[in-house]
């Protein structure tokens, strides 16, 4: 793997504080409380929608929202600050892709809440959630939303211990990752067991005389 060394030899590694947040399976019990608030807000958005049939039937919520999204006021500004992504809108509107979209972020909603909150494949759900606030803002909405893709992208960084304290703590060591990890390295030898084997307490076999 390649990796960045400094002049004097040294590879250049995270902060200790950094390390200790994002791979130590302690700083699990941090990341609960940030993990279950986001999926709750999540959870609850959700069950508004899924209640309303115009998000989960006719679509006209979605339909409405990306309507006000597009329109470009005579005066003042726009909702949408890049025309690529209006004319994004613009397209799904023709298409009329909300009979269908609506549905989806409904019940997508949902399900990135309860895997937030029971801890299952939390970097995955995050990442989803994330991707859904940065779509209202581009949208031009604002609301809760900036908050919500702070903590998701944190979220998605501690993705290895995030879900330590939850179904994660089972999912990957049973399922794992898509790619290759590196070896588990053999525990070191404590003090007393190196001193049963005659190490030196440079970590190798004692070679004194006696």
């Amino acid at each position: 793997m390649t990796t960045v060394v400094m002049n004097q030899g040294e590879r250049v590694q995270d902060p200790p504080i950094v390390q200790a947040l994002l791979s130590d399976p302690r700083a699990g019990w941090l990341w609960v409380l940030p993990r279950i608030w986001l999926g709750w807000q999540w959870f609850e958005a959700a069950q508004h929608k899924i209640a309303d049939p115009a998000w989960v039937q006719t679509g006209e919520a979605l339909r409405g929202f990306w309507l006000n999204a597009v329109l470009v006021p005579e005066t003042g500004r726009a909702a949408i600050t890049f025309d690529w992504y209006r004319s994004f809108l613009q397209m799904l509107l023709d298409a009329q892709a909300y009979t269908w979209f609506a549905p989806v972020v409904a019940y997508g909603e949902m399900l990135i809440g309860l895997a937030l909150i029971v801890g299952a494949f939390t970097g995955i759900a995050a990442f989803f959630g994330g991707f859904m606030n940065w779509n209202f803002m581009m949208a031009g909405s604002a609301s809760t939303n900036p908050l919500l893709f702070l903590v998701a992208v944190a979220l998605i960084m501690a993705w290895k211990v995030a879900g330590h304290v939850g179904a994660d703590y089972f999912l990957l060591r049973w399922i794992g990752t898509p790619w290759r990890g590196l070896p588990a390295k053999a525990k070191t030898p404590t003090s007393s067991a190196r001193a049963l084997m005659g190490w030196a307490d440079d970590g190798g076999p004692d070679m004194r005389n006696d």
